[in-house]
């Protein structure tokens, strides 16, 4: 064996660990996309991660016929109008096996040119001569025509040289996507998809919505249901709507009654009424609070710890499914807020969100879980803990190893407490919490205590008049 003889140096595993922070405010949206019309058309049922408009729409296509095409309006709204990202999309409209024969009949040709709806799927395309004589040949794509999608239209373009090209009328047959045949189970299994987010991408969504679809009871419950563990580890929060259209909640007195008839009750429901009305377009309140909750997370860093309550939306009024407008005062919101329904006030700064309580208020009087910044923060913190200590699994537990988890956790704690994030915080290992046999098996219980604040939801001014003012400024 050599012998050592000089100056050396090693290093040694820091035996405290850097937290692996977790991401908030990232939606999981599920509905409907013309991605027929797409460049890279997602596969129906599957979630694609979004980075920007650009990449949405290449992955789903776009129409301004946000009620055929729901992803459409989330996808205006959180990168159009809040400028947030990244955006998980799930498509339940499969083209393929959704869709409606149209008959053939005979179209005039203006410049060389046949327009389209845009839900005419561009491979089902027969065109014939004017008449649509049986037995005529058919054109041909490439030789005789081209097809693209452009706006809201199917362009069909007549070619030069083509034998159509001086056609003054064409026989045309198509087969057009039937978003209508989408089903509630369908969307309630493009919400279950969320599972698959963990592994393809790396994140688990904290925000789930399905605007057009979240109104039915059972896509609710569904939402509700992997809102409270996603992969089985992770908390989220599931923006629903209250119906408004005809068979719902046409005023505020309506919601009550409504939300009970569609038993939304629970803590990791976040209940909106009524729509948002922006221009000519109507949006589903949760799709911009979707893009507010990201947008005020971002602002913090990322930690979820402020209510998105009294932030502006991008919206010029409130309004029914039908477009109605709808008036609100402070009461009438203040009494939706003492339902546990989230809705929007106009006091002369614009339009902002009205409320700071989960649908399980009043009934739930736990604090985490009535208040929105709560119970995300308890989210928050536990996705962190469990992203950071994962990988320490399966090492053998030796008091060194449980004391670099505590260690680790209080250190990143106390930070949360210095930022403002946290009221207060502590991990501690409790002898009652870890019995011998416990310990044994490879199994520790580590208590974390926080109190994230809870957002001050009113404040009273006492004025009272003082003589004593008259006496100073007068008799002296």
């Amino acid at each position: 064996m050599a012998e050592v003889h000089g100056v050396s140096a090693r290093q040694q595993a820091t035996s405290v660990l850097t937290p692996a922070v977790a991401e908030s405010g990232i939606p999981f949206a599920v509905g409907t996309a013309p991605v027929h019309t797409a460049e890279n058309p997602a596969a129906a049922g599957v979630p694609a991660l979004c980075t920007s408009w650009d990449e949405a729409v290449a992955k789903f296509g776009y129409s301004d016929d946000w009620q055929r095409y729901t992803l459409c309006e989330v996808m205006y709204s959180h990168f159009k109008l809040f400028g947030c990202q990244p955006l998980i999309l799930c498509n339940v409209l499969d083209a393929v096996k959704m869709q409606q024969d149209v008959a053939a009949a005979d179209m005039p040709v203006s410049k060389h040119q046949i327009t389209l709806p845009l839900a005419a799927l561009k491979d089902s395309l027969t065109i014939k001569e004017a008449g649509g004589a049986e037995g005529a040949a058919a054109y041909q794509p490439g030789q005789d025509y081209e097809a693209y999608y452009s706006g809201e239209n199917l362009i069909i373009e007549l070619l030069e040289g083509g034998a159509c090209y001086a056609a003054e009328n064409l026989n045309v047959a198509y087969a057009k996507a039937a978003p209508e045949q989408v089903t509630t189970a369908q969307v309630a299994a493009g919400v279950e998809s969320v599972e698959y987010c963990l592994s393809s991408f790396g994140i688990a969504p904290d925000l789930l919505l399905a605007p057009g679809y979240s109104q039915d009871s059972v896509v609710a419950a569904v939402m509700a249901a992997k809102a409270a563990a996603i992969g089985g580890l992770f908390g989220a929060k599931a923006l629903i709507d209250i119906d408004c259209g005809a068979e719902g909640a046409q005023s505020y007195a309506d919601v009550l009654t409504a939300k009970n008839k569609a038993n939304l009750a629970d803590e990791r429901q976040i209940i909106c009424w009524p729509m948002l009305r922006l221009g000519d377009y109507l949006f589903h309140q949760s799709t911009q609070l979707a893009g507010l909750i990201a947008q005020v997370d971002g602002g913090n860093g990322g930690c979820p710890y402020e209510s998105p309550s009294n932030k502006n939306y991008q919206c010029d009024g409130l309004a029914l499914a039908d477009g109605a407008e709808v008036r609100i005062t402070l009461a009438q919101a203040n009494i939706l807020n003492g339902q546990g329904v989230v809705t929007a006030l106009n006091r002369g700064g614009g339009w902002q969100c009205w409320g700071d309580w989960t649908a399980c208020y009043p009934a739930n009087r736990d604090v985490k879980d009535y208040f929105i910044p709560l119970g995300r923060m308890f989210d928050w913190v536990g996705k962190t803990l469990i992203n950071t200590f994962w990988h320490k699994l399966d090492q053998p537990m030796t008091r060194r190893l449980v004391d670099t988890i505590l260690d680790s956790c209080n250190i990143w704690l106390a930070g949360l407490v210095g930022s403002g994030y946290l009221l207060g915080a502590r991990a501690e290992m409790l002898e009652a919490e870890n019995p011998l046999t416990s310990l044994m098996a490879g199994r520790i219980t580590l208590h974390i205590y926080i109190t994230p604040p809870s957002p001050m939801v009113s404040a009273e001014f006492l004025l009272e008049y003082d003589a004593s003012y008259v006496s100073a400024a007068l008799q002296g």
